[in-house]
C-alpha cells in the first residue's frame, strides 16, 4: 500500500496568511495536532499546536513563524512502512503526501491509517499467530515458508525483532489456518524454539455460532408467513 493511497480527504491545508488561532480551531475540529502549511501548491512545512502557543501573538499569521516540520512529509510513491516510520520518528498525528515536485496532494492522519490498517487481510481475516526465537545465523525466511505450506497453510504476515545485545531474533507469524497444531509439530521437528502461540479458534467457532442461530432465526421467521 502506498501513502497516495491513504489520503485523508478532509484535511484543508493552511495558507501562510492563516492565523495561529484560526488554525487552533481547526485542529481541534479535526482532532490533530499539526497542519500543512502551502503555498498555492507548493508545501513549506508542518505547523504544531505547540508551535502556534509558542508564537508571542496567535493572531498572527502562521507565515510569520518558522517551521520546525519543514522535512516532515512522504511523496506519495512512499509504502505504508515508510509513513508509518515518519509518524513515529516525529510523533506526528497528520503527514503530508507530496508529488516529485514538492506539490501537495494531500494528508495522511494518524486516525486514517490506523483505521486503514485495521481492514487489511494481516488482521481481518482468521488465523493463527506464531511466535518464535531463532539464532541471527540460523533465520531463514525461505525454510519458515516452506514449512508453514506444506502444511497446507500461507503466511499472511511476518513481524522480525532484535534486541541490539543478543543474536537472538523474534519472528512473529500470522498464517491463515485457525488450527496450528500441525505447523507447531513441524516447526518442533526442525529445531525451532516456539516462545508462544495464539489461535483465534474461539472467537472463531462463537463467530460461525452466531450467524448460525442468525440464519436458524431468519428461517423460522420465514416459515411463519
Amino acid at each position: 500500500m502506498y501513502a497516495i493511497e491513504l489520503i485523508q480527504d478532509q484535511i484543508t491545508p493552511l495558507k501562510t496568511s492563516d492565523k495561529g488561532e484560526d488554525a487552533l480551531g481547526m485542529m481541534d475540529e479535526l482532532k490533530v495536532s499539526h497542519l500543512p502549511i502551502v503555498n498555492d501548491v507548493q508545501f513549506l512545512g508542518l505547523i504544531s499546536d505547540s508551535d502556534i502557543y509558542n508564537m508571542n501573538n496567535p493572531s498572527e499569521p502562521v507565515g510569520n513563524h518558522s517551521l520546525s516540520l519543514s522535512r516532515a512529509f512522504v511523496y506519495k510513491n512512499q509504502h505504508l512502512f515508510d509513513v508509518v516510520k515518519i509518524l513515529g520518528a516525529f510523533q506526528l498525528t497528520l503527514l503530508p503526501v507530496l508529488d516529485e515536485n514538492h506539490v501537495y496532494l494531500g494528508s495522511i492522519t494518524l486516525e486514517s491509517l490506523v483505521d486503514k490498517m485495521a481492514h487489511m487481510d494481516l488482521f481481518i481475516n482468521p488465523g493463527g499467530v506464531i511466535l518464535l526465537e531463532i539464532s541471527e545465523n540460523n533465520y531463514s525466511l525461505l525454510e519458515i515458508v516452506q514449512i508453514v505450506e506444506s502444511n497446507d497453510a500461507r503466511i499472511l504476515g511476518v513481524y522480525i525483532s532484535s534486541d541490539p545485545d543478543s543474536t537472538k531474533l523474534e519472528v512473529t507469524l500470522k498464517v491463515n489456518k485457525i488450527e496450528i497444531s500441525s505447523i507447531l509439530q513441524t516447526f518442533n521437528r526442525y529445531n525451532y524454539i516456539i516462545r508462544a502461540t495464539f489461535s483465534e479458534e474461539i472467537a472463531y467457532l462463537e463467530d460461525l455460532k452466531d450467524r448460525y442461530q442468525s440464519l436458524l432465526n431468519y428461517l423460522n421467521l420465514g416459515s411463519e408467513h
